[in-house]
């Protein structure tokens, strides 16, 4: 799969393909019908299906501060796409300048000079442009004028999460917030993932007998509620049942949140300076501090244990 950062980095002799816009945060179960059906009319018009995205998030850019927690780094989504048959990914520069584009403007420059597209498939309620002012409805009259076509697939699947909410990557974001890794894995069909570069802590994890790797998360990360959690431990390409830690240490009167991930049974490994990922499987139980370090020790061996019960007959994602 081709990905470009940039409408410069587009092969000149681009042909025509089909092409969908999003942020695709997630790239949750809703993400993937509009993608799929993407995907299914390009190889039915015989080209390319392309996946144009933003970054950073253009709310970022239209309302600073007001980064939403990111579900996967733009690498993990391009990893996914190219699992659902996408054939380019172009990552767009969201720049001031660029949230100025017209609805008219952006098709232009980005769906006929430089995509060529044949189709545009989009959800219901896509909106983009200066001002959010584009919709479907504008986007179908486009296509009449610059000759591609516009389908919309309804990206709303519901399911037990969030009490039978619509799918979408605020209440994935919601219900990872909250500890419910296993709701936000309903809609994204596979756990949550956090990846980072294993960094050194205060090593007490060690001294105690449970070695952890401490992961310091990509900016934006959405992290689940603080709390213990059954999930994998991906690491130079093996994927390893965890007991993993959020939270910011109480027992040791920490201050700074972290994510720990103990890989169960393993003895001598060393992951510092490795780029990592953390699968969240299950909530085991909330953060608390203990009467005395031996009641902590006893806690944290009945973790493991679940924790390994948990993850034992379950697949890596």
């Amino acid at each position: 799969m081709q990905r470009w950062r940039g409408l410069e980095d587009i092969p000149q002799d681009w042909g025509r393909s089909v092409v969908t816009i999003g942020s695709y945060d997630g790239v949750h179960r809703g993400h993937q019908l509009i993608i799929r059906h993407a995907v299914d009319r390009a190889r039915e018009l015989g080209v390319p299906a392309v996946v144009v995205t933003f970054d950073p998030h253009p709310s970022e850019v239209v309302r600073p501060g007001s980064h939403p927690p990111l579900l996967a780094p733009h690498h993990r989504r391009a990893e996914l796409m190219a699992g659902l048959g996408v054939d380019a990914v172009l990552i767009l520069p969201f720049t001031t300048e660029f949230s100025k584009l017209s609805p008219a403007d952006f098709v232009v420059k980005v769906l006929v000079d430089k995509l060529h597209a044949k189709a545009v498939v989009e959800g219901p309620n896509f909106r983009f442009g200066h001002k959010a002012a584009g919709n479907v409805e504008f986007l179908s009259t486009q296509g009449k004028t610059y000759d591609f076509e516009v389908e919309v697939v309804d990206l709303y699947v519901t399911g037990a999460a969030g009490g039978g909410e619509p799918f979408s990557s605020t209440l994935t974001r919601r219900l990872v917030a909250e500890g419910d890794v296993e709701g936000a894995a309903e809609i994204l069909g596979r756990p949550h993932r956090v990846e980072g570069v294993v960094v050194r802590g205060a090593q007490r994890g060690r001294e105690l007998g449970f070695p952890t790797a401490n992961v310091e998360t990509l900016p934006h990360t959405a992290i689940p509620a603080d709390g213990v959690y059954a999930g994998w431990l991906h690491a130079q390409g093996e994927a390893m049942p965890a007991a993993i830690s959020v939270g910011t240490n109480p027992q040791f009167e920490g201050t700074e949140r972290t994510v720990e991930a103990y890989a169960i049974d393993r003895v001598g490994l060393d992951l510092y300076g490795l780029h990592v990922a953390v699968d969240f499987l299950a909530f085991v139980r909330g953060q608390a501090k203990f009467e005395t370090l031996d009641a902590l020790l006893v806690q944290m061996g009945q973790d493991v244990e679940r924790c390994r019960e948990l993850v034992a007959g379950e697949g890596a994602a």
